[in-house]
């Protein structure tokens, strides 16, 4: 492996900030922001939504249709729900 071409990998503090969940984990993302977790500094990365609080994810999807083209889809070809 080469030297000195390689991001810095380091533990990095996620928060979600539709649900203000915390988690800790390892990435190359960086901030300004930092806070101590169990005695070690490490930056504050926000997100806007994670797997914790997106729609897919926590089963509270919906689908929109206002023209009917999925109804119209699902009638043409069939299957889906009803």
């Amino acid at each position: 492996m080469k030297a000195d071409i390689h991001p810095d990998y380091h533990k990095v503090l996620f928060v979600d900030a539709a649900t203000g969940e915390e988690w800790v984990s390892r990435s190359t993302m960086t901030s300004k922001e930092t806070r101590e977790v169990d005695g070690v500094e490490m930056p504050v990365v926000r997100l806007d939504i994670s797997s914790v609080s997106h729609p897919f994810w926590t089963g509270t999807a919906r689908e929109l249709d206002s023209d009917g083209k999925i109804d119209r889809f699902r009638r043409r070809y069939g299957g889906g729900k009803k």
